[in-house]
């Protein structure tokens, strides 16, 4: 037998003896999370067993030994389950196996107790360290649904949301001036500051995670990472003095967070939606939000008390859009149910169905006197307050708008669809300008052939 020599022997050996212990929360749930949860988490639960936090993953399911049990392989049934030869009881029963070097990060783990390094009743999303995303496509082989739309402060740059990567285009011709990557798969909401040197990104992958990225707007660079959640961020919107940053998520819960010296920091917490929240809004002196959810309901909440204000139910859909009127003393809230709806804060009751729309209607964009809104109509509208009526349809999609921004400074508008062009518009009198992919190495080409 060759013998290795003593010095090598010894190095190898002091290696071993100083290694770090494994990290349940950099090295274990990054693989549970993204190999394990789809088949073990809180929407589908095979064999009664789950994954999405530390205290459920060492708990028992249906079986009679533990997800991990410290120092004892044989009692560990995951371990088991990684290690079988068996393929009707290997995991994951869904995908390739795990590496031998994942493998031996759980050995290890289990063999030196199991111990976790972090909250336990905490989703694994949260607890992993903020992923670096994959690098987009050079070339986009084919069309993907724009959900979010954002104008700079002086409405020279339009960005748009795309995938893992926020695109930023000349507005007036559609020319792509440059790329913001190291964003979550998909991109649902885009919000600048008021003074437009920040932005927020609510993004994430279905059923994955889901978070909200808070970006220097001039360079990209990524500030803070919040909000993060076992699925997707669904909107993201600074208060009016920039100060606060309110998000809406898949799991239910609106997350507050204001802004200190060196970073954002939870304010409040709101957990009285019983689905999805689709979306957020603030009342123009920054101490009201209100709220949107696929649970059919709208609601305002207090942000000095933390306490609900008052419930609208009435929208027979999911609610997707919501904004204040500028008395401060109503509300408007978007349905699938295609209506348009005013709701009087004091007592909670509808005041009129202001609007039909030919099909359910998405986020409100608020701005001064007038309502944006995006519609599966393949229609954008405009409705005005001052008015209390329709001013404007922007017509020209092909399939779903999405997403609406407004430029008030050049008066334009801007409206995203589901095969991912842009169209943009005159204000004043809803007249097309032009229209683009804003698809990056998308070709007239690519077009006609998907």
């Amino acid at each position: 037998m060759k013998l290795f020599p003593p010095f090598f022997t010894a190095c190898l050996l002091g290696h071993l003896v100083h290694a770090d212990p494994v990290s349940f929360s950099k090295d274990l749930a990054p693989i549970l999370l993204t190999k394990c949860q789809s088949c073990h988490g809180p929407k589908k639960a095979k064999g009664k067993y789950r994954v999405d936090t530390y205290a459920r993953a060492v708990s028992k399911g249906a079986g009679d030994h533990p997800g991990f049990t410290p120092r004892n392989l044989d009692e560990s049934e995951v371990y088991y389950r990684l290690t079988t030869d068996d393929k009707d009881e290997r995991m994951p029963s869904e995908g390739d196996p795990l590496t031998g070097e994942q493998i031996a990060l759980f050995k290890r783990w289990i063999q030196e107790g199991s111990k976790f390094d972090g909250e336990k009743d905490a989703s694994l999303a949260s607890i992993i360290p903020p992923p670096v995303h994959p690098k987009s496509p050079e070339r986009y082989p084919s069309r993907i649904p724009i959900q979010a739309l954002a104008y700079g402060a002086d409405g020279a740059e339009l960005f748009v949301g795309g995938y893992h990567e926020i695109t930023v285009w000349n507005p007036k011709d559609g020319e792509l001036l440059r790329r913001i990557g190291n964003v979550g798969q998909r991109v649902y909401a885009i919000d600048l500051s008021p003074d437009g040197r920040l932005m927020a990104v609510a993004c994430g992958a279905p059923g994955l995670y889901g978070e909200v990225r808070v970006m220097d707007t001039a360079n990209g660079k990524l500030l803070d990472v919040l909000a993060r959640t076992p699925d997707v961020a669904l909107d993201a919107r600074f208060s009016p003095d920039g100060a606060k940053l309110a998000t809406a998520s898949t799991d239910g819960r609106i997350r507050v967070f204001e802004k200190h010296e060196q970073a954002w920091e939870i304010f409040r917490k709101f957990a009285n939606h019983s689905d999805w929240v689709n979306a957020v809004a603030w009342s123009s002196d920054g101490k009201r939000l209100a709220s949107a959810s696929r649970d059919k309901t709208a609601k305002v909440f207090d942000l000095e008390s933390g306490k609900r204000i008052v419930t609208f139910s009435g929208h027979s859909g999911s609610v997707n859009g919501v904004a204040f009127h500028p008395d401060g003393k109503q509300v408007y809230s978007t349905s699938e149910d295609k209506l348009l709806a005013l709701w009087k804060i004091e007592d909670g009751k509808k005041i009129r169905d202001v609007h039909r729309f030919g099909a359910g209607a998405h986020k409100i964009l608020s701005h001064g006197e007038s309502l944006f809104i995006s519609s599966n109509d393949k229609i954008a509208y405009e409705y005005s307050l001052k008015e209390g009526r329709q001013q404007h349809q922007f017509t020209g999609h092909e399939d779903w708008t999405l997403s609406i921004a407004f430029d008030s400074l050049n008066k334009r508008v801007a409206s995203s669809g589901f095969n991912g062009r842009i169209h943009i518009w005159n204000h004043p009198d809803a007249k097309a300008i032009h229209s683009f992919f804003a698809l990056p190495g998308f070709s007239s080409v690519d077009s006609a052939n998907n």
